[in-house]
């Protein structure tokens, strides 16, 4: 269903509806409902807005809510509802391509179906690289995480679109927080049922189906937990949570020398092979998984960095 994807289809209209939709709903989640702030916001909104004629944007962040797109976008004066403005985003196909309705919003919506696990030259990373000059956003991880850890190991397939695009990219790393914290009142609410179920006064089938397990109790702590009530999440997001955003700077890449050094560390490497095509550039496979191994791994520190930043301002 690609062709819903074109901004020719139906003149623009049902894309505009949608981002006029979708975006006013992220305002009023992220600015009316709960309490949003972004560090380095003039950064993102003027790479967004004016960054050279031609230059591609990648925006990567972690991922700690289904909902993170678009309700990351919905702070004051981003242009949400901008449908020429709008970025595009990897999505994952077995969750928002999973029947033909789905398929065709999520496609004016400017999403992308990536098969996760399905390698970086699965169908639709060709047209993913067509898109960087318009913006595309990628949540590298992979799949979310509501834990409070270190920024996992990252895919490759956003290294593999800043290696493979005709002009280097322009990568700026994203790092939110607050859709994992702060209870609600309705779920301590919860919280405190379960714990007359587990006093000896009240009969075990007034509560039963309403016990949470040790995860559940730190999930309910969320704008959009993975695990709110009986193993769901809530059908809206939360509110009344604080949400921090922290847009770092654009992430220095000097592609040749970096190439350099993976065509000889390559040279040393003894792991099976899958096949990968070499790149118009002529790097065989073995380069190609050494020099995206490197990037990741750069745009992995520097999202590290902007957690940890998070972490030091929340305490």
């Amino acid at each position: 269903m690609e062709w819903a994807g074109r901004p020719s289809h139906l003149r623009g209209v049902p894309r505009k509806m949608v981002f006029m939709a979708v975006g006013g709903f992220a305002k009023v989640v992220a600015s009316f409902l709960n309490s949003t702030s972004v560090e380095n916001a003039d950064t993102l909104i003027g790479l967004v807005r004016s960054r050279p004629l031609g230059v591609p944007l990648i925006t990567v962040s972690n991922h700690m809510s289904t909902l993170d797109d678009p309700l990351m976008w919905g702070f004051h004066g981003f242009p949400s509802t901008d449908a020429h403005l709008g970025r595009w985003v990897l999505a994952a196909e077995d969750i928002c391509f999973k029947n033909s309705l789905f398929s065709y919003l999520f496609r004016i919506g400017k999403c992308i179906p990536i098969t996760r696990g399905g390698g970086v030259y699965q169908q639709h990373m060709n047209e993913a690289l067509d898109r960087l000059t318009e913006g595309l956003h990628t949540f590298p991880e992979g799949k979310v995480s509501q834990e409070d850890a270190s920024i996992r190991r990252l895919k490759w397939g956003t290294a593999s679109l800043i290696v493979r695009s005709p002009v280097t990219p322009i990568v700026l790393p994203i790092v939110h927080h607050g859709f994992e914290q702060y209870a609600s009142v309705t779920c301590s609410a919860l919280v405190s049922v379960v714990h007359l179920r587990k006093s000896s006064t009240y009969p075990a089938r007034l509560t039963q189906g309403l016990s949470l397990t040790t995860s559940a109790y730190s999930a309910v702590h969320a704008v959009m937990p993975e695990n709110f009530m009986f193993g769901r999440r809530p059908l809206v997001p939360l509110f009344n949570k604080k949400i921090r955003i922290i847009v770092g700077e654009p992430i220095e890449f000097d592609l040749p020398k970096v190439t350099q050094t993976a065509i000889s560390v390559s040279r040393n490497f003894s792991l099976p092979l899958l096949g990968w095509p070499s790149t118009s550039g002529g790097l065989d496979e073995a380069a190609q998984r050494c020099l995206y191994s490197t990037i990741s791994e750069k745009i992995q520190t520097a999202m590290e960095s902007l957690r940890t930043l998070v972490r030091s301002q929340k305490a």
